[in-house]
């Protein structure tokens, strides 16, 4: 029982951690409401439960062996997630970061593969969890995580939802729009500034 505390604990606090999905899962609750979120919720969620479960059996030593690989990959990283920002923070009063749909399934499942905080939370997850040496406790990790993964996402659509009511005019939206997309893309300039440094 309290390998599953120590689990949920975790996952929880890395799901609810501020970072990109959250901020686009945010900006995607302001500007259209926790139900359109859904599909994207859903997307990162599943990609980054995905990413754990094929850490934990394995791809995460093959990774490590070829480190090159996660660099060229926290590289993209960074560059989508610039993107995004970039089109959050250049948006008029909505999302419009493929003409005027909001974030797809697609992009939520991408963004957490190439979103280098997800995979230093699976490599961290696995390693803290010994999870790799234990097909039954990666199941449940995996699990655990996946059901805390959703909420936590979830909850920063569902929150800009209910804070919609202080962007109600057009030039907070905007407002709003650019700090979140400037805020990725700080996140993006982070994340290669911390790959050339190392």
């Amino acid at each position: 029982m309290s390998l599953i505390i120590a689990m949920c604990g975790f996952s929880l606090a890395m799901s609810v951690s501020p970072g990109p999905v959250n901020l686009i899962a945010l900006t995607v609750g302001v500007n259209r409401g926790f139900r359109e979120a859904i599909p994207f919720v859903s997307g990162a969620t599943i990609g980054f439960t995905l990413l754990l479960l094929l850490i934990g059996l394995g791809m995460g030593e093959l990774a490590v062996q070829f480190s090159f690989i996660l660099d060229g990959m926290s590289y993209a990283g960074a560059a989508f997630i610039c993107f995004m920002g970039y089109k959050i923070a250049n948006s008029s009063s909505q999302i419009e970061l493929l003409g005027d749909a909001t974030p797809t399934f697609l992009q939520g499942f991408l963004l957490q593969w190439l979103n280098p905080k997800a995979w230093a939370a699976c490599l961290a997850g696995i390693a803290a969890f010994n999870a790799a040496g234990s097909n039954s406790i990666l199941f449940l990790f995996v699990g655990v995580y996946f059901s805390i993964c959703y909420i936590g996402i979830g909850s920063w659509a569902f929150v800009g939802e209910k804070i919609f009511m202080l962007f109600q005019t057009t030039a907070r939206l905007r407002l709003l729009n650019k700090l979140m997309g400037l805020g990725l893309i700080a996140v993006a300039v982070v994340i290669t500034v911390q790959n050339l440094v190392r």
